[in-house]
């Protein structure tokens, strides 16, 4: 109904285009694979009258309404894709009804194949091929698609490659009083003149508007949203841009592959926004906590960007004792200092950083992604025995230290 993909898979497969059509509504919305194959499809399979897909048409630079919807259409489901990765029910709901449809598809048309007559294959296989008439001689390029049958008439059209469209209405005779000479050369090409293409204008504005709706979107976001919320606000602004760019250029000009280019550029980095972790604020802060006793601890701590010390070395935490506490920080670092007497049980994870535990020096510093550790830090030496602290710390970006205070 919009590009012809359901229909013509409908009438190569055998079956009713509905079935695809709700099929692929249903993978757009659960995972945007849909969206996917029905843009790639729309640009690579050419309709049944035409022989240029519409990719060819853009690497040529004839940009259409087409070409572009086509484009809209695989952004659009690249990004929904890209934000679903996370979820994994979702992507093999798709996975298995895309296989479902597929193997429906395979079957339907399996089904209506005749099987092959062995006797009439053999005998079409021993048959000498048919002669055909040899190529008229011309001081040019041969622009023939089609045979000409030996009984001197003509398949198909006049059969030219390329060129310009007014030349498949030809019919026979005007083509080969053509080679013969009866008309020169060059006044095949300057009768018909090249197609004038639109203005190239509208591909700067279209960038320029673009940062500025995702500097706006950036600005506006920036103050009471997250980091994440805020890039990706900015960034889905100037796609919008982009897309509403191309769409006016079928008829107002032509962006150029440029703006297509950009366009993918900005679905990617909006994909690769959505990794950053939703805790990271905008404002860098430096916070310290210093409980006085066990009751003042609270069980969890929480610092969206900056510096964050949790201090309990004024705790005192006889032998037998627990304490639980935890900490994260979306992007900067925390630093926990225990007292010398108490048993450290750590869980701690950076999501890319670095991790410093007591004893290491400032300069054993080793940043890597997706750093963890669990493990039991002994009281110091000399120091006594007092109670156990759970520590469960977390770090988006930056590093998590624990620090022991002097004896």
């Amino acid at each position: 109904m919009l590009g012809g993909v359901c229909a013509g898979l409908g009438r190569q497969c055998d079956m009713d285009p509905v079935i695809f059509r709700i099929v692929l509504a249903v993978l757009s919305a659960t995972g945007g694979l849909g969206l996917i194959f029905y843009g790639f499809t729309w640009l690579f399979v050419p309709y049944d009258d035409e022989e240029e897909n519409e990719v060819r048409k853009l690497l040529t630079g004839r940009v259409d309404g087409q070409a572009l919807a086509a484009v809209l259409f695989a952004l659009v489901g690249c990004g929904v894709f890209l934000t679903m990765l996370g979820n994994s029910t979702a992507l093999t709901f798709s996975v298995i009804v895309s296989l479902l449809l597929a193997g429906a598809g395979y079957w339907s048309k399996q089904r209506g194949t005749p099987d092959p007559d062995p006797l009439a294959a053999q005998a079409v296989a021993d048959a000498p091929p048919e002669a055909q008439a040899p190529p008229v001689a011309a001081s040019y390029p041969s622009w023939w698609r089609d045979p000409i049958v030996k009984d001197g008439t003509h398949v198909g059209s006049t059969g030219y490659l390329w060129g310009p469209g007014e030349t498949r209405g030809r019919d026979i005779s005007a083509a080969v009083n053509i080679a013969r000479g009866a008309t020169a050369r060059q006044d095949i090409r300057t009768g018909h003149g090249p197609k004038p293409r639109g203005p190239r204008w509208i591909g700067g504005w279209v960038f320029l508007l673009a940062l500025l709706a995702g500097g706006l979107g950036t600005t506006v976001t920036w103050e009471d949203r997250t980091l994440a919320a805020s890039v990706q606000t900015g960034l889905a602004c100037a796609l919008v841009v982009f897309g509403m760019g191309m769409a006016l250029s079928a008829f107002l000009g032509r962006t150029g592959a440029g703006s297509v280019f950009l366009a993918l550029v900005t679905a990617g980095l909006l994909a690769g926004a959505a990794a950053i972790p939703s805790n990271i604020t905008t404002d860098w802060t430096r916070t310290e906590w210093r409980p006085g006793k066990t009751a003042d601890v609270a069980a969890r701590y929480e610092v969206g960007t900056g510096v964050g010390t949790l201090d309990l070395t004024r705790v005192d935490l006889g032998k037998g004792q627990t304490l639980s506490t935890s900490v994260e920080v979306g992007a900067g670092k925390v630093k926990v200092v225990v007292p010398p007497d108490v048993t450290v049980r750590l869980d701690v994870q950076v999501g890319f950083g670095d991790i410093q535990l007591p004893g290491e020096g400032k300069e054993d510093v080793d940043v890597a992604p997706d750093k963890s550790d669990r493990l039991t830090l002994p009281p110091a030496k000399g120091s006594g025995n007092g109670g156990t602290i759970t520590l469960d710390l977390e770090v988006g970006l930056g590093q998590a230290e624990v620090a022991r205070a002097a004896a």
